[in-house]
């Protein structure tokens, strides 16, 4: 067996769990997965689950399941049906040989998603400690709870615990001194300002999650495993502004001396699991690590709490690799580790680290775009950019194709391989050409920076797939319309191409365009002008403002990083970065010409629309605004303005059988490109 360590049970509370691995709760709320009425997860739901269970997990511990006192999506109200519904899941995880801890949430409180004209909901649904603004919109301010709010929140957790019991659980998770969330908000003085006994000391602030677990012993008996969602320090430099791993500030939140405190009361309280990592929606990139932070980010400071409590303290954020986590469990430094997305790409992970197939595994490359992405936007389910099946593991199950077909596949980018390798699973006939001599296309750019080692494990994955499948890969090779007769099916992944800027000076050497950039050509002096304020030039204006240039970006819109499916972590990641590394940016802008190191930058001035959508097509300064001239000086230019689709083959091919997929298709993400492949070749 490999890594021993991760492979030995651990008791919990009563309950003793097969391995060291657990899944983290993730956000699995939407319609088709999760019964509105009762908050049970639906068959759709619970396969999710048992998935990840048969792939060796030790332990499920579901997303949050609220028990609010609201009319929806709550086991409280529906004990009867929402016992009855859980289980095929449980029993599922339990078949399996793997445990389960159903997540109960007090909900959001200022980090609730508000929509316009629902304001009122700030007042009568997700109150707080105290009146404090809203994460998203500052303009609102929440109300505070009563002491008969927490009373009811209190008896509902014990209420929904022994539900969870009834139907077979193993265990529930409390949720949470953790991210922000109400419970967290009570916990941390610069939220709470309450004068009662549920405000002021670290006891009284932490007195809702005692009175919880309490509720719960004496419900459900002592043995009855409870978890509490832990961040162990909160990264808040101010509302809505996180820290930057390695950044000095003065921390708004809970930091590592009141954690440890708050460790060792929750212990004495009843819990029987630190469930930690780290941060709050003000600084959202650490309890949602994007790839721009550190492998494993959360480890040294939960290292801290397992040295001064006795229960299980399990770690979670970009802690994937299981030679460290084999270590540092052997060590006694934490007892599981606890892994998110990382399930999400590939539900067999716990099995082959056991099989020591680590090749084998597909990996995340912490994007965000299937998972957090989609759950924030309303009705969206939990999948992943890489592994289209998650979330849908009966309905996009793979079967033998019932009429096997010669498919060519045109293009070795990741939407060729993709289409490629679902293709050849099936049983068809693949034939795949690629006209240059490496297999990746633009994506082998794109994983070419230091910090995406995941997405070269991603390429690397493909490549092997490439190989092990029964496909015929052809190299060096370009197609015409004639060599693509006798085929039954064919797709076409031709790529895009960077979209060229004809400004006056932009013929020099040092002036490059994104691709050639990513691949290491040299990028000499001491500034830098980006032009292209998308995901991938922000990316590299921090790359080289790390590198100590001074870089600035030009963007033609009023904002940046527009880029499609870029979640909030990201974005906000992305912003502390920009601010940290003194970045300038300048918007609604273009370059007219560059000269002499000079680039002279027009920046249009509008009269942008107020917050009540006035002037939306008037304006003050003329009929379309001001144009005004800056000069900036910058030993380099880098461009990247998008693509233009490279679809002119199929224009001649296209046909009832022939499919543009990709950048070729239309420019736009992995995730696109992947999920657009799967759903077509999974139905021929």
């Amino acid at each position: 067996m490999n890594y021993p360590n991760l492979f030995e049970p651990l008791k919990i509370g009563g309950t003793t769990i097969p391995n060291r691995i657990a899944m983290m709760p993730m956000g699995v709320f939407s319609p088709r997965m999760m019964n509105q009425k009762t908050g049970a997860y639906t068959k759709d739901g619970a396969d999710y689950y048992i998935e990840r269970a048969k792939g060796g997990t030790g332990l499920i511990i579901t997303g949050l399941v609220p028990i609010i006192p609201m009319p929806r999506v709550n086991p409280v109200n529906h004990p009867n049906e929402y016992i009855e519904e859980m289980k095929y899941l449980i029993n599922g995880i339990h078949e399996a040989g793997s445990k389960i801890f159903v997540q109960l949430t007090a909900m959001t409180g200022r980090s609730a998603h508000i929509e316009p004209g629902q304001e009122f909901m700030a007042k009568m649904v997700f109150k707080t400690p105290s009146p404090i603004q809203n994460v998203w919109d500052p303009n609102i301010q929440h109300a505070p709870m009563t002491k008969e709010d927490i009373k009811q929140y209190v008896d509902n957790f014990a209420q929904a615990a022994w539900e969870v019991q009834q139907a077979g659980g193993d265990g529930v998770e409390i949720h949470a001194v953790h991210e922000g969330y109400l419970l967290d908000q009570f916990s941390i003085s610069f939220f709470n300002h309450r004068t009662d006994e549920y405000g002021g000391s670290l006891e009284n602030r932490l007195r809702f999650a005692k009175e919880i677990v309490e509720a719960i012993k004496e419900r459900c008996g002592k043995e009855f495993p409870v978890s509490l969602r832990f961040s162990v320090r909160s990264y808040i430099k101010d509302f809505n502004r996180g820290a930057l791993p390695g950044e000095e500030f003065e921390e708004k939140g809970r930091d590592l001396e009141e954690a440890l405190e708050a460790a060792k009361l929750l212990e004495s309280y009843g819990y029987d699991l630190l469930n930690c990592d780290n941060g709050s929606y003000d600084s959202w990139f650490w309890p949602h690590p994007p790839v721009y932070m550190p492998k494993a980010c959360n480890l040294s400071d939960v290292m801290k709490v397992k040295e001064v409590v006795n229960i299980p303290v399990c770690c979670a954020g970009r802690f994937d690799d299981p030679e460290l986590a084999n270590k540092v469990i052997g060590e006694g430094k934490i007892d599981m580790m606890g892994m998110g997305r990382p399930l999400l790409a590939d539900p067999q992970l716990a099995n082959k680290f056991k099989e020591g197939n680590l090749e084998d595994i597909r990996p995340c490359i912490s994007c965000h775009m299937g998972c957090l992405s989609r759950i924030f936007h309303d009705g969206q389910d939990i999948s992943c950019a890489v592994n289209p099946q998650c979330g849908r593991e009966k309905s996009y199950a793979l079967t033998p194709a019932e009429t096997k077909k010669k498919v060519l596949v045109i293009g070795g980018g990741l939407g060729g391989m993709e289409a490629a390798r679902v293709c050849a699973i099936r049983g068809h006939e693949v034939d795949l050409f690629e006209k240059t001599n490496e297999l990746g296309g633009d994506f082998i750019a794109a994983a070419a920076p230091e910090i995406k080692e995941d997405d070269k494990k991603l390429l690397d994955w493909y490549r092997r797939e490439m190989k092990r499948l029964p496909i015929n890969v052809h190299m060096n090779t370009t197609i015409t319309k004639e060599m693509t007769q006798g085929y039954d099916e064919v797709f076409v992944a031709t790529g895009a191409t960077e979209r060229k800027l004809r400004t006056p000076g932009f013929e020099q050497d040092n002036v490059t365009y994104a691709i050639d950039t990513l691949l290491n050509k040299p990028v000499k002096g001491d500034s830098v002008l980006v032009i292209g304020g998308g995901l991938t030039g922000c990316e590299m204006a921090i790359d080289f403002a790390k590198q100590g240039k001074k870089v600035t970006i030009v963007e033609m819109a009023e904002t940046i990083l527009n880029a499609q499916d870029l979640s909030a972590a990201n974005y906000n990641m992305l912003l502390e970065m920009i601010d940290y590394y003194k970045i300038n940016v300048i918007k609604q802008a273009t370059v007219s010409s560059y000269e002499n190191g000079v680039a002279k930058i027009n920046i249009h001035d509008f009269n942008n629309p107020n917050k009540n959508g006035r002037a939306l097509r008037m304006y003050c300064l003329g009929p379309k605004g001001e144009d005004r001239q800056v000069e900036v000086k910058c030993d380099h230019v880098v461009i990247s303005v998008g693509y233009i689709p490279n679809d002119s083959l199929y224009e001649e091919i296209k046909g009832d059988h022939t499919y543009l997929i990709g950048d070729a298709n239309s420019p736009s993400n992995i995730m696109n490109a992947i999920w657009q492949a799967y759903e077509i070749a999974m139905k021929l």
